[in-house]
């Protein structure tokens, strides 16, 4: 008997420890239907082209104040926001070209260009490996020579299969990739006689040669 008395009362201790859990793992999920009420969307406002009385023309829909430019629009200096000079790309920069822009430049090249142009900008990307259609490499002659203006309107508006990337890339950052892109360039054609004397030197030779 005493053995059965024993077993009942660790079965009402389990089976309470059970509601116990249960109840506890239900609280969460009260809490949450308790948050789903409509305030957000039941707002004391007013609809587009609503009627208002407070208005003195009965429109809630209000003109623009004069002189009003959209966020991210204002892009008085038409060099730094566009590339171009008129109606012809620029082959200068808006602001100096530092050490630091061209770090960024790297950085910002690294994470969205690199995916298609690669590293050296030959256009041996990752991407192009598995079968996307190869970039033409920017130690072509052809764009050797295009002025940088070039270069900040297809990163702007985007260039063949190349979309824009004017909303993941700010102004300044396309600069910095611009100057980054020359960089590249300037790295695999800039004859050894155009070098410092410490750079002939670390490549093994002090001699210009042509």
């Amino acid at each position: 008997m005493l053995g059965i008395k024993k077993a009942k009362g660790k079965r009402k201790k389990v089976a309470r420890s059970g509601r116990f859990t249960f109840t506890f793992c239900l609280l969460p999920f009260a809490f949450s239907i308790s948050a789903c009420r409509q305030d957000m969307h039941d707002q004391p406002k007013y609809q587009p082209l609503e009627a208002s009385d407070f208005f003195a023309d009965g429109r809630a829909s209000r003109q623009l104040v004069p002189g009003t430019v959209a966020r991210g629009y204002l892009n008085e200096d038409a060099h730094l926001y566009t590339g171009k000079s008129g109606d012809h790309f620029v082959d200068t920069f808006p602001f100096p070209v530092t050490l630091a822009v061209l770090r960024r430049g790297q950085e910002r090249f690294n994470i969205f260009c690199t995916p298609c142009h690669g590293r050296l900008g030959n256009g041996e990307g990752m991407v192009v490996r598995r079968g996307f259609r190869h970039p033409p490499s920017f130690h072509i002659e052809r764009l050797r020579k295009a002025p940088v203006g070039y270069y900040f309107d297809v990163i702007s508006k985007g260039f063949g299969a190349m979309q824009d990337y004017a909303a993941q890339v700010p102004v300044r950052d396309r600069w910095a990739i611009v100057a980054y892109v020359r960089a590249l360039q300037f790295s695999q054609h800039t004859p050894l006689a155009e070098l410092p004397a410490e750079e002939r030197n670390k490549l093994g030779t002090g001699e210009p040669r042509p």
